[in-house]
């Protein structure tokens, strides 16, 4: 059933647009089903959960670290980590800059940008993160690379406000672009099982589904 749920998923997207599978609070099993199906790419948000995941499948696999990042555990993510998607601060990007040179390698990174309604959401300020682009601080962190930008809706049933709000991230990338023309960013990562079809129409290069593709969450792993 993974395999057909993760089939149908991928036909409904258009060819550039990647597949994030949000595998967390699901068994290793799962993962290698969606693994025998092609499936590659899987989202995590509890960093022990990912390292066990990790250790236990094919090392082919892209780990993607899709929740909220804690400095004092970027550390048993860095020697593996394919991106890491909700880098809310510099002093986080700070400290994975740091892991990464430990680790002699260089962590792609997108940064989240608080675009929803709700407070609760973490994430740069649109006008924070531009400052911050514009003054060309972020080249200093020589062992990340910044590929674009990660995002959360609003948890609404008002698609209109949903559509606005990745369509605010969409046109903050593009600002980003256009004044950095030689660091183009590649990547935006909206839209969850809910709502990745209006943000494919947003601008989305990458969407990040769970429930779709594994049924409801399990219990936490602890």
């Amino acid at each position: 059933m993974v395999k057909e749920r993760i089939n149908e998923i991928k036909q409904s997207l258009p060819e550039d647009v990647k597949l994030v599978a949000v595998s967390k609070y699901h068994p290793a099993s799962m993962i290698q089903e969606a693994y025998d199906g092609g499936q590659r790419i899987f989202g995590e948000s509890h960093v022990q959960e990912m390292v066990q995941k990790y250790e236990a499948l094919p090392k082919d696999i892209e780990w993607h670290f899709i929740g909220h990042l804690q400095t004092n555990k970027v550390k048993y993510i860095a020697p593996f980590v394919s991106l890491i998607h909700a880098v809310d601060s510099e002093h986080l990007l700070r400290e994975i800059d740091k892991q990464a040179k430990r680790c002699q390698r260089i962590i792609p990174v997108l940064l989240e940008v608080h675009v929803a309604k709700e407070e609760t959401k973490y994430g740069w300020r649109p006008d924070e993160l531009l400052r911050f682009m514009e003054s060309g601080a972020w080249q200093q962190y020589e062992n990340v690379s910044i590929r674009g930008l990660m995002c959360m809706a609003t948890n609404t049933d008002d698609e209109c406000l949903i559509a606005s709000e990745f369509e605010r991230a969409h046109q903050l990338f593009q600002t980003v672009n256009d004044a950095l023309p030689n660091n183009k960013w590649t990547e935006c990562s909206w839209g969850m099982s809910d709502d990745y079809p209006i943000a494919v129409q947003h601008g989305s290069t990458m969407v990040r589904i769970g429930s779709l593709i594994f049924g409801e969450r399990l219990q936490v792993l602890k």
